[in-house]
């Protein structure tokens, strides 16, 4: 039967305030007066066996960043089998034993060497174990114990940032979110108030507010306006402890800017202006610049100009510079002095972009007067028309009178003009002019055909400044006159086949005339006189511009007549009458039954190639004679 005994390891552990101890070896004269035990019991005999308990020990706290002079008191470790005889060694080991945590191994004392920082480490494990001197065997069991460094509030609160940056509408209403900052406090959160941090504002007040817990920025003041103060320098404090008096704090700086909203309608400085601009100016010319300010920035501040009423509605124009948010005032339409000298204009300028919340304020559109005065320049005379179109018979006579062309001065001189045509335009000098009075005559003859529209250029010029002149197309057509007869479309040569019948069609004949009359060409076709009587063949007129040779008898006799020669007489319908006798030619042939020619000639025969019998007769008579020598 085995006898068990039990051990006591006694714990002295540190106060949650800072204990002073003596130290270890020379600092052992002194231990703090209340204690706490850790018991443990293990086996009596010298060799561990059948332990029935392992060691009993709790959780310890000490005290971070001690600053007395001694170690720092820890606890002491103590076993039932210690009879104070110096025969039993104690021993630490695990996290910072030997360095941080010494031991005395004879009385068990635990010291605590440096100061500790529970942001650094909150925990330490170690294992605490009892030996034999002698033997070297352990009288107790092995066992884990826990320090946990107790919190002190040795940590300010830092902020996330060193410096935020915000934005924040201007004439935002109170409560308005702005940003939330945030500060963390390394001290321990689930200690005392170390951690709790709290925040408030130290400038930037009556303008802005911070929610104590949250760190969220608002806005605490009503119609804050961007154009009078744009930027806010915020200071921001977080406090630990819960804000109570002794906590540490940090601070942080938030810059907020104030962004534009549509608050501020445009505004001229000025309520009329005055321009002037040459009457001569073409269309898309700008005569001057107006612009209204506007407090607001950015697509705020963008104007939109607009000509709403006045004398010059049609005649001139205004447009934006988007860059400088300028109207330009341009020239719409040609102007005249001698018509309108002096033009009044209404130019409103207004915000494309509005914000409904703000139309309280009043109509976001502002308009000025502007005068324009039109500026009188010495200007070219001018043609009564943009081009002239005119017409002349091509059988005129030199000197005929075609038309004529009208020019003066616009200006209030009213210069007298003298007229001329462009002869680069006019090379071979068909047409002539009147430098006076503008009259356009013919000096050559004309002649349709050849060239049915003759396109020149008259020029006007002032006779006391010929440096001011202008020019004007001029479109001479040439009339027809029925001066040239029909004739054939081409040269006629056909066949008859010796066995044709009477009244057989043997060709069509068509025409053409060069002249264009109104009502279009009507030719007629008939036999020459001297033809008509004992003809052959005869002269059908289709009516439509085109006529028939047909057959007059049955069969003929190229041996007889082997070519005819029929006068047709063409002539057109017009006045004066234009008449033409065309030949048309027509060989008598030899023909297969189906009506196709074969052969034109006289002779009975002909070879295929083209050469005669008498021909082919003679040249086997040449050959036979070659051979026989």
């Amino acid at each position: 039967m085995r006898t068990y005994r039990y051990f006591l390891l006694l714990f002295w552990v540190g106060q949650p305030y800072p204990t002073f101890s003596t130290p270890l070896s020379k600092r052992t004269s002194g231990f703090p007066a209340k204690k706490r035990t850790l018991e443990l019991s293990g086996n009596s005999k010298n060799e561990l066996s059948r332990s029935k308990r392992s060691w009993m020990w709790n959780q310890f706290f000490l005290l971070e960043e001690y600053t007395g002079s001694d170690y720092q008191y820890v606890g002491k470790l103590h076993s039932d089998q210690d009879r104070g005889d110096g025969s039993l060694k104690y021993i630490l080991s695990g996290d910072g034993a030997g360095d941080l945590f010494i031991i005395n191994e004879n009385t068990g004392d635990i010291q605590a060497t440096k100061r500790l920082d529970r942001e650094e480490k909150p925990v330490y494990i170690l294992r605490a174990q009892a030996i034999n001197r002698k033997t070297g065997r352990p009288v107790e069991p092995e066992s884990e114990f826990i320090i946990k460094i107790h919190d002190i509030n040795d940590n300010e609160p830092i902020f996330t940032k060193e410096v935020y940056t915000a934005t924040v509408p201007e004439m935002s209403d109170v409560g308005t979110f702005v940003v939330q900052v945030t500060a963390t406090d390394a001290d321990d959160p689930t200690y005392g108030n170390s951690a709790k941090v709290v925040y408030s504002i130290l400038q930037g007040q009556p303008y802005f507010s911070v929610e104590s817990e949250t760190g969220i920025i608002k806005t605490a003041l009503l119609n804050m306006d961007r154009e009078n103060r744009e930027q806010y320098q915020v200071v921001i404090q977080a406090k630990d402890m819960g804000g109570q008096m002794g906590g540490l704090s940090g601070t942080t700086t938030v810059n907020i800017t104030l962004t534009d909203v549509n608050d501020n309608p445009p505004r001229f400085p000025q309520s009329t202006y005055q321009f002037k601009t040459p009457e001569s100016s073409p269309p898309g010319t700008p005569i001057g610049r107006i612009k209204a300010s506007d407090a607001d920035v950015g697509e705020n501040a963008e104007i939109e100009y607009s000509i709403t009423e006045g004398e010059g509605l049609d005649m001139f124009d205004v447009i934006t510079d988007q860059e400088t948010q300028e109207g330009i005032i341009t020239v719409k339409k040609l102007l005249d002095f001698e018509k309108k000298k002096v033009y009044t204009l209404k130019v409103e300028a207004s915000n494309p972009h509005v914000e409904p919340r703000f139309l309280y304020l009043g109509p976001f559109k502002d308009s000025a007067t502007v005068r324009i005065m039109v500026e009188d320049v010495d200007e070219p005379p001018v043609f009564s028309k943009l081009a002239y179109i005119l017409q002349i018979r091509e059988d005129a006579q030199i000197n005929t009178t075609i038309g004529s062309v009208t020019a003066q001065d616009p200006d209030a001189a009213r210069n007298p003009v003298k007229y001329s045509v462009d002869r680069h335009t006019d090379m071979d000098r068909i047409f002539n002019i009147d430098s006076g009075n503008g009259s356009i005559f013919t000096s050559k003859l004309l002649d349709r055909e050849t060239l049915l529209w003759h396109n020149i250029t008259v020029i006007a010029t002032e006779i006391n400044n010929p440096k001011q002149s202008s020019r004007v197309p001029l479109y001479i057509k040439v009339l027809d006159v029925n001066d040239n007869p029909p004739e054939f479309a081409e040269f006629y040569e056909t066949f008859v086949c010796e066995k044709a019948k009477a009244d057989q069609l043997i060709q069509t004949l068509r025409a053409i005339d060069k002249d264009d009359p109104y009502s279009g060409h009507q030719f007629s076709f008939s036999l020459a006189p001297e033809a008509a009587s004992g003809s052959n063949f005869t002269i059908q007129d289709n009516k439509d511009n085109t006529a028939g040779i047909f057959t007059r008898k049955n069969g003929y006799n190229r041996h007889e007549m082997s070519t005819y020669l029929l006068p047709v007489v063409i002539s057109d319908n017009d006045y004066p009458v234009q008449s033409s006798t065309g030949t048309v030619t027509v060989r008598v042939c030899a023909c297969d039954h189906q009506g196709n020619m074969q052969s034109c000639h006289a002779e009975a025969l002909v070879h295929p190639t083209g050469l005669s019998t008498g021909a082919l007769i003679a040249i086997l008579l040449c050959i036979v004679t070659l051979l026989g020598k």
